[in-house]
């Protein structure tokens, strides 16, 4: 790879404007509302960038094209899962977790809704979501910072192992000062840069290949399979569970901690609407675009990408194709990926902490700007962690992302939808919901069961034990179903 000054120069200066945005926000960080929902003052625009950019990290610019460099269309699968958990997730739950959040004491985390939705005094629905929130997301932030340790090697030529803590470094640092209006804000200058590079990219790889009918023709004489979204590259028909396997990472979307909080911190549930369109817009031409960057780059690419340097193959183009100047800039967006979902995950996490463990165990009377600095405090244990996970240079990103997005999307995402719509839901029910659906993706991991991705049972498992638990309990009280009720009628 070439490690041209202009390309160093737009990342450092890329990096600088990040940064400086965290110290503006910094100022303007002066309570918990602030760091993690920005007092619930984001616009349409802000809103649905920020909730994709943090959703679709550098597994969208790199572990997704990989995947389809080596397997084709059958990656497509996982897009079009995607597509329609965003939508659903949108449409369905937006609106209403706005509203519930505000209605259930002005609850700031997932965990202090949930308490808040059901009365629990115990401390066990802060303590027991916090649990699982703090596990994924150090597996989740430490995909981002191998993300990071690539991309850093191959812009400024440095061993991996020095080039993942620069990354991570970069992240930590406007995440730790600014917090949620830092996070958000930049998360929007980063959504538009990723949209942009992903388009980009295959299009022009396209174009230097001959054009598109040129690039099908060649992509048809590499191997036919690579365009047949039913039949793999080794000439094998895809199976059913590996159908549902790809399309299952739609459900997890329900329970995304980084991409809920979005949801409760937009201006008002009015908003949804047109938050959706954009959302929507951005998410199909940018998955779309993410498949045909790992299709195209085998024709463009003379020299063949094995293993995980197959999850390089868009910035392998970006280098080839682009002067340096355009090549630092559409780089610069792969840096913004990664740093958008890595700072929304270390805040989030930084929240549970702070709110669900030290407020709930250590210190009860914990006044606002203690709990901001512990938060704070947190994001470096937790970055540190991630980056021991990370220093492996031979994990793939893709991996490493499911095994998160299924812990979050079982453990959370029934959870999530039975509080927000069904009233019989109980406290005992969500409490044995999060715990089977989350240990079910841990020990399901670890035996691969029929081949089946671990979110689909952890999912149907977590259904089932809210609702056998729920039904066998008593009744909610009359004051929460009557707040579950007013949910439906307010207009915030």
């Amino acid at each position: 790879m070439t490690h041209d000054i202009t390309i160093i120069a737009t990342f450092v200066l890329y990096i600088g404007l990040m940064m400086g945005i965290g110290v503006y926000y910094y100022r303007r960080t002066r309570n918990m509302s602030d760091y993690f929902l920005g007092n619930r003052k984001l616009g349409a625009w802000v809103t649905s960038l920020s909730a994709e950019a943090s959703d679709m990290s550098g597994w969208m610019l790199m572990g997704v094209p990989g995947f389809a460099y080596l397997a084709g269309l059958n990656a497509g699968w996982i897009a079009v899962g995607i597509a329609i958990g965003t939508w659903a997730n949108w449409h369905f739950v937006a609106a209403r977790l706005r509203k519930y959040t505000e209605l259930a004491d002005n609850a700031l985390t997932l965990p202090e809704f949930l308490q808040n939705r059901y009365g629990d005094h115990s401390g066990l629905l802060r303590v027991v979501p916090a649990i699982f929130i703090l596990i994924f997301f150090i597996l989740y932030s430490s995909s981002g910072f191998v993300s990071a340790g690539r991309l850093f090697e191959t812009v400024f030529g440095i061993p991996y192992e020095y080039a993942i803590f620069l990354g991570a470094g970069s992240v930590v640092f406007y995440t730790l000062v600014g917090g949620f209006l830092a996070v958000s804000r930049t998360d929007f200058i980063q959504g538009v840069m990723m949209f942009f590079a992903i388009l980009v990219v295959p299009i022009c790889g396209a174009m230097a290949s001959g054009g598109f009918e040129a690039t099908v023709a060649a992509v048809e004489s590499i191997d036919a399979s690579l365009l047949d979204p039913f039949t793999k590259v080794d000439g094998t028909t895809i199976g059913f569970i590996e159908v549902v396997s790809l399309l299952a990472w739609g459900i997890g979307y329900f329970g995304q901690p980084h991409i809920l909080v979005r949801f409760m911190a937009i201006r008002t549930s009015k908003e949804v609407a047109q938050a959706t369109h954009i959302a929507m817009t951005w998410v199909i031409l940018s998955l779309a675009a993410a498949v045909a960057v790992g299709i195209v780059g085998r024709v463009y690419l003379t020299t063949p990408l094995e293993g995980t340097a197959s999850e390089t193959v868009f910035l392998v183009m970006t280098n080839q194709l682009f002067p340096p100047i355009v090549a630092g800039l559409v780089l610069s967006a792969v840096l913004a990926a990664i740093m958008s979902t890595a700072s929304s995950q270390l805040l989030v996490a930084a929240s549970a902490f702070a709110q669900d463990f030290y407020r709930t165990i250590i210190h009860k009377d914990a006044e606002q700007n203690e709990l901001v600095w512990i938060s704070r405090a947190s994001v470096l244990v937790i970055a540190s962690i991630a980056i021991l996970l990370g220093l492996n240079p031979n994990s793939f990103i893709l991996d490493m992302v499911s095994y998160a997005w299924a812990g979050f999307g079982a453990a959370f995402g029934p959870a999530i939808l039975m509080s927000l719509f069904w009233r019989r839901t109980t406290r005992n029910g969500i409490i044995a919901g999060i715990i089977v659906g989350g240990v079910t993706v841990l020990v399901w991991k670890q035996f691969a069961l029929f081949g089946l991705y671990e979110i689909v049972p952890g999912f149907a498992f977590s259904i089932a034990a809210i609702i056998i638990v729920s039904l066998l309990g008593k009744a909610p009280a009359k004051e929460i179903q009557e707040t579950f009720d007013a949910v439906g009628r307010s207009e915030i």
